[in-house]
């Protein structure tokens, strides 16, 4: 007899119904993880919001900021599986950092505006010494970007910047945040945004795309902050994110540093979603940034 036919012959014959069983138990485990994943993604994930801190280095920025603590916040999306409720936290949990500067870099709403008489008063709780700051989204334009959205942010005491800047005094040291128009929809004009800022003022940009990053960094902006690409919303161990929005795609969260200077880029991971109510290994993010100056060589 040859080793094959030993061999062979040794092997216990799989009978039908076994094959099937295993079949069946393997289709039931996938289905229960699979399960498994979307309850933690939808249940857990998208409710579990983190307080992300971090330093950013800015050349020659004067010693009165030093050490200034900016909360950035991005993408509630208000609406979409995002009630009151949870924004109560939100706004609790930045009253616990004790921000200087609050920002936030776009789309308040998702697919309609029901929720903004509620969400106002919560909003105005939100409290920072050197003021608050907001932008408007591709989602927010949508919805009456002059009249409905910028009304409830003024209602709710932040400065809404389109095109524009504000300046903002410590110490008599002058710093100042830019705002642009959505890239996606709007007419954003950096240009527009630096008018009145002297040749050595140190500017902040807020704009809800990452990617126009690109076009920022030719300008003298020191930081940009945005949001927008919820940092994917999914994403896998070792492949990353799987789907992220057009002017989302190159710098889709974290810190980048871009351009000829190195303009540091914050990309919030936002707090809300979109399309699907769901996170995965990318939770909702509210970031502390603290600033500190960095030595030009």
């Amino acid at each position: 007899m040859s080793w094959q036919t030993r061999l062979n012959s040794s092997r216990p014959a799989v009978s039908r119904r076994a094959f099937l069983r295993k079949g069946i138990r393997l289709l039931f485990g996938t289905l229960g993880l699979g399960a498994l994943t979307a309850g933690y993604a939808y249940g857990l994930e998208r409710h579990w919001l983190q307080v992300a801190s971090r330093t950013v280095g800015i050349p020659g920025l004067p010693p009165e900021w030093q050490g200034v603590r900016i909360v950035h916040f991005s993408d509630l999306h208000l609406g979409h599986y995002f009630g009151i409720n949870e924004l109560e936290q939100v706004a609790h949990s930045i009253d616990q950092e004790r921000p200087d500067l609050i920002c936030f870099t776009g789309d308040l709403v998702d697919e309609g505006t029901s929720l903004l008489p509620e969400a106002v008063p919560v909003l105005r709780q939100m409290q920072a010494p050197l003021g608050k700051f907001a932008v408007l989204g591709n989602h927010d334009w949508r919805y009456g970007k002059d009249v409905i959205i910028r009304q409830a942010w003024l209602d709710a005491g932040f400065q809404v910047l389109m095109n524009e800047n504000a300046a903002i005094a410590k110490q008599g040291s002058t710093l100042y945040i830019a705002g642009l128009d959505d890239v996606l929809y709007g007419v954003p004009d950096p240009a527009a945004a630096l008018r009145g800022v002297p040749e050595e003022g140190k500017v902040i940009l807020l704009v809800h795309e990452p990617d126009f990053a690109d076009e920022a960094a030719k300008h003298p902006f020191v930081l940009q902050l945005s949001g927008h690409s919820h940092g994917g919303q999914v994403r896998l161990p070792v492949l990353g994110h799987l789907v992220v929005p057009p002017m989302g795609r190159k710098y889709v969260h974290g810190l980048h540093h871009v351009g000829d200077r190195g303009m540091p880029v914050y990309t919030s991971r936002g707090i809300g979603t979109t399309i699907l109510p769901v996170r995965f290994f990318c939770r909702p993010e509210i970031t502390v940034l603290t600033l500190e100056a960095l030595t030009e060589h």
